[in-house]
């Protein structure tokens, strides 16, 4: 009996360290139980704009940059009051006058003015027109996206400054004069290019900001007098007789001609009349 538990507990001994050997321990030798595999991460969220090659990020909807143009054709009672009252509202609502002109006299003037004003105002500002307008004759509106454009520049822009840079890198290290020149001359160019960009891109920021309205007065029907104001008979008058003198120059210079150039145009005259006559008799 003694014997069997002294086997007993050299095959429990054995079994042991096995056991030990298969199981995970830290650095501590305690053993560690085995750690779950860890769950899939959830999918990121779409955000409201994609990056491009070049990572530039497109706007959301609520931050594209939209150019808006109106025009709009009135019929107004006082076409220069009409015009003074555009400008002051332009003026009022942030903007400015882009052009204008006058043509005509009297009561047949007609005119032309073109502003800027602040997109967020572009509706209103028709609005207001539209109240200063015994009718309106015509209007129209348009609109372009040129966002994809301006990120573009962004991009491009980006490139070029990083040219730059390069190029003034090279210039600090290069010891030719034939070196230093060709240098020069790509860096000109590229500035050339930044400058350009710069310049597109700061139109398309003024002309999304501040949309543009053409405005076309017109006057109002109204019934004209006979007779023009300001007619005067004297003066047609004196008009007839100038009309009479400038008659009289015109006849005694062809006289004059005539006079100078008889021995060409008699002589032809002459050798007509002589073979007229010659036929006749034969």
């Amino acid at each position: 009996m003694k014997r069997l538990l002294i086997a007993l507990g050299l095959v429990v001994l054995l079994l042991v360290p096995v056991a030990c050997a298969k199981a995970p321990s830290n650095n501590e030798g305690e053993i560690i139980a085995p750690t779950p595999s860890p769950a899939p991460m959830p999918a990121p969220t779409p955000p409201d704009y994609y990056k491009g090659d070049e990572g530039g990020a497109l706007p959301s909807t609520q931050e594209r940059m939209i150019v808006r143009n109106g025009y709009i054709e009135l019929v107004v009672a006082d076409v220069l009051g009409t015009r003074d009252d555009i400008a002051h509202l332009a003026a009022s609502y942030g903007g400015y006058v882009v052009s204008s002109s006058i043509r005509g006299e009297e009561e047949d003037l007609r005119g032309n003015i073109t502003i800027r004003v602040p997109d967020d105002l572009f509706e209103q500002a028709l609005a207001e027109m539209r109240g200063m307008a015994v009718r309106v004759v015509e209007e129209s509106t348009s609109s372009y996206d040129v966002t994809e454009e301006y990120v573009d520049l962004q991009s491009r822009l980006k490139n070029a400054e990083a040219t730059e840079q390069q190029y003034l890198n090279i210039l600090e290290q290069a010891t030719d004069v034939e070196d230093i020149l060709r240098v020069y001359e790509r860096l000109t160019y590229v500035r050339q290019e930044i400058e350009q960009i710069k310049g597109r891109m700061q139109y398309l920021e003024r002309t999304s900001s501040m949309s543009l309205i053409e405005v076309r007065l017109e006057p109002e029907a109204s019934a004209k007098p006979l007779a023009r104001a300001g007619w005067n008979a004297l003066e047609v008058f004196k008009s007839a007789i100038r009309g009479l003198s400038i008659a009289g120059q015109v006849i005694g210079t062809i006289a004059i001609w005539l006079l100078i150039f008889i021995p060409i145009w008699g002589t032809i005259l002459g050798i007509i009349i002589w073979r007229v006559r010659r036929r006749k008799r034969a």
